[in-house]
């Protein structure tokens, strides 16, 4: 069953038309990568189904529900959370401050989904009061995700968490990202090839604001020809 379902979305940024018809569907409790060269559209699509580009056309379902038209904040609380690719973390506030700013108000299971997720990532407890601004990368990453989580656990749009990360910490990320999956749904933008075929369970490649291939990530993994053409890799 889609989580998510995006048809024919059409996504205008000034003078640009940078979706064309971008149709893509996310499965509960799986792991979708978005896959494609730089500008291809990738990050507008993520965008484009928070809200963040008011002017698309097409249609989008979360949960059977349509998300045509509405703004940001509410998209959020139906459970949607945002992990932009500069993380979005505001570096005077602390660990603690940041985490108890994602707690929606009136969520019973916010402190909860806040203590599995220290579990999660056990840096952020031991920086519990450390400033966000002076954490490292992959700590902020770790913030970035959390937060995120506890905002909207139904489903997590991540783009390029790897992005910077020491090859230790994208290994980390990639456990925990796994570990993720038992409690929510994630479609993720991702170049780092190796991690995403990984972890990630069903794959869609974009090239100029369009999705040319689908499928199972092992058939991905397989065909050595659709990667170096879309993906560059040998």
């Amino acid at each position: 069953m889609n989580l998510l379902k995006v048809d024919d979305l059409q996504t205008y940024l000034g003078q640009y038309h940078i979706l064309q018809g971008v149709s893509l569907g996310v499965k509960e409790g799986s792991i979708t990568v978005l896959f494609g060269r730089n500008g291809a559209g990738k990050t507008t699509t993520l965008r484009s189904i928070m809200g963040f580009n008011p002017k698309s056309t097409g249609s989008i379902h979360y949960k059977d529900e349509s998300l045509r038209g509405a703004p940001t904040h509410q998209i959020s609380k139906k459970g949607i959370g945002y992990v932009p690719e500069n993380q979005g973390i505001f570096g005077s506030l602390t660990v603690e401050e940041t985490l108890s700013l994602a707690k929606v108000k009136g969520d019973q299971g916010a402190e909860e989904k806040a203590e599995w997720m220290l579990d999660l990532f056990p840096d952020l407890k031991t920086y519990w009061h450390k400033k966000s601004g002076l954490l490292s990368g992959g700590q902020k990453q770790m913030l970035a995700i959390s937060r995120a989580y506890i905002n909207g656990d139904g489903l997590l749009l991540i783009d390029e968490p790897s992005k910077g990360l020491s090859p230790i910490m994208v290994e980390k990320l990639m456990e925990s990202i796994l570990k993720m999956k038992e409690r929510t749904t994630i479609l993720l933008v991702e170049q780092n090839f190796m991690m995403a075929s990984r972890i990630g369970d069903y794959f869609y490649i974009m090239d100029d604001g369009k999705i040319v291939h689908d499928g199972r990530m092992n058939e991905l993994v397989e065909d050595r020809e659709m990667c170096r053409k879309y993906l560059g890799i040998a």
